[in-house]
Order: structure tokens, then sequence, then C-alpha cells
């Protein structure tokens, strides 16, 4: 099995540690997108090339993976997850890649992929799939949504801007001037870690049911 991986590796011009270098980022952060950086770009162009490779590694772990070519996003998921654009998988054991997320953080990107949906019923989505979105829109959405508001405190609601950059879910510039002016970036991959089914939680949602939704290392992305 690792001759046949190697030799089908060697074909394509790329090494055994070439391939690791790709499973181990990937595997590390679920999630791999060529506009994050110029090393994710390197590695996702690298998938391209082995992109077979890569699924059939996947599959024996019984590891899903979504590509999406439009946006140039790739995201992995563990075994049983509901993944949008793919057929739901038998295998029920949901451990291993998934990261629980807090309630704050599950509420956060249901509110964010409404927001997300209603830009795109109205149009008002830029040639790269993104929506902008006034953070004082974001937390009136929030508030007209769940009845609450976003973290009070300043470093709290960082924080939690920062866990939703790590999900590569939003981009948001860097602290300056009065909040309310500020906007953020909300990025196509919340389509693909967002179901459905989840975003139908979004009415009643409680603090010991709230959805699972695969996450990324806790790691800030270079």
């Amino acid at each position: 099995m690792r001759d046949a991986l190697d030799a089908a590796l060697a074909e394509r011009g790329l090494s055994n540690d070439d391939f690791s270098e790709l499973m181990i980022r990937l595997l590390d952060r679920g999630v791999l997108s060529r506009d994050q950086s110029k090393r994710e770009a390197e590695l996702y162009d690298r998938y391209l090339k082995v992109a077979e490779l890569v699924e059939d590694y996947l599959q024996v772990l019984r590891i899903r993976i979504l590509h999406e070519p439009r946006f140039q996003l790739l995201r992995v998921f563990p075994p049983g997850a509901e993944v949008p654009g793919l057929i739901d998988a038998a295998e029920q054991d949901q451990s291993g890649l998934r990261d629980r997320l807090n309630q704050q953080e599950v509420m956060l990107i249901l509110v964010l992929r409404t927001e997300y949906d209603k830009a795109l019923r109205e149009g008002d989505v830029d040639e790269l799939g993104q929506v902008m979105l006034p953070l004082e829109a974001l937390n009136l959405a929030y508030r007209n949504l769940l009845g609450r508001t976003l973290p009070d405190q300043q470093g709290e609601r960082q924080a939690l801007l920062r866990r939703m950059r790590q999900l590569h879910l939003i981009r948001s510039p860097a602290d300056s001037g009065p909040e309310s002016e500020a906007w953020l970036t909300i990025r196509p991959g919340i389509l693909s870690l967002v179901t459905d089914t989840a975003l139908g939680q979004l009415a009643s949602p409680t603090d010991d049911d709230a959805p699972d939704l695969p996450a990324a290392s806790d790691q800030e992305p270079n």
C-alpha cells in the first residue's frame, strides 16, 4: 500500500513528505481555503494534483471531504456527520475529528448563515461569493433571532470573532475606530459547515442540545 502510494505520488511529481504535509494540515485544521494565505494556496494546489489519492486515503478512515471548486475550499467531516452536498453516510460514529463548539459559537455561526442566506436571496454577494456585513448589523440580527446580544466585553467579543476566522467563516479587519463602523466579510464556506437541519435549530436552541458542527483546531491559521 505504501509502495503504491509512493509510485502514484511520483507520477505526479510529489513526494511522500509532500502528501503527508497536506494530509496533516487538512486533518489538523479541518478546512483549507486557497485565498486564506500563500501557504494554504500551495497546499490547495497540491491537493488538486492528488485529489483522488486524498479521497481514497480519507475513505479508509471513513472521513468525508467536501470540495467546493468555485470557492477553492476544502473541508473534512468526521464519520456520520451531516454534510451539505454529500449523500448521508450510514455510519453514525461522530467522534474523532469533531470538536464540539460552545453554545455561543454555535449560535453566532447560525446567525452568520442566516445573514448569508438573506444576502443570497437579495443578490448582495460579491464575485467571490462573500457577503459584507457591518458588525452593528450582526449584533442586531443576533438580538432579533436569539433575543440576546453579542458579548459586551470587547475582549470576549473579539475572541468569538477570532474563532470564526479560525474556521474560515469570516474575514474581519483589525480593530480600529468605533466598533459600530467596523465590517466583517462572511465567507461562502459557511454553507459547507452549517446544514439546513442545524439552521432549523435556531428557532429553539438549548444549551444542552446545541448542534454539533465540525470545527478546526484552536490554532490561529497562518
